[in-house]
């Protein structure tokens, strides 16, 4: 498990639809934001300083794991770590990936994975600090750039670099202890 923030970067999944990149590669050259193209699943999101983004390299066939159960574990994981370290309730949406607010339905954790030969990259990207500006290139995943929240947003990132570790460290630990 890998955990990092990014300089402002696009990035598209195997799903990426060119309508849902907004503007111009030469727009995004000038202003300094690289777009990227992955073997991921899903569309287009951002990632910006401020976010936790977090990369799992997971060998299922040796932990006899099925993609749907690593996704199951995965998002498990994040509920757990948003719920202990901020207090905020997240919640699947069955219509779009990715993890929301309760109540507000704000996109807070965007996700994408891909897995090879029983072996997954990519993780997710969760929305501290970071200013959304980047969003407004991209439909995030298809969606509006205004359905996009971060811990900023919800007034909860007071102390974020403290938070952030105690995250990380919450959502390793639960993330391990589903593993078989």
């Amino acid at each position: 498990m890998l955990f990092l923030e990014h300089s402002p970067c696009l990035t598209g999944g195997i799903g990426a639809k060119a309508e849902n990149l907004l503007v111009s590669k030469e727009v995004l050259s000038q202003i300094g934001v690289e777009l990227i193209s992955l073997p991921r699943g899903g569309d287009f999101t951002a990632h910006e300083p401020g976010q936790i983004v977090g990369y799992l390299h997971i060998d299922l066939k040796k932990r006899n794991l099925s993609l749907g159960d690593f996704l199951r574990n995965l998002n498990e994981s994040l509920v757990v770590g948003v719920k202990e370290t901020w207090g905020l309730t997240v919640v699947e949406n069955p219509k779009a990936p990715g993890l929301y607010t309760e109540g507000t339905n704000k996109k807070l954790i965007s996700e994408g994975v891909y897995a090879k030969s029983y072996f997954t990259s990519f993780g997710f990207a969760l929305n501290g600090t970071n200013s959304l500006s980047t969003f407004s290139l991209i439909n995030p995943c298809g969606a509006r750039a205004d359905e996009m929240t971060s811990l900023t947003r919800l007034g909860l990132s007071d102390q974020f670099p403290k938070k952030r570790i105690e995250f990380v460290r919450q959502f390793a630990t639960t993330f391990l202890s589903l593993l078989p």
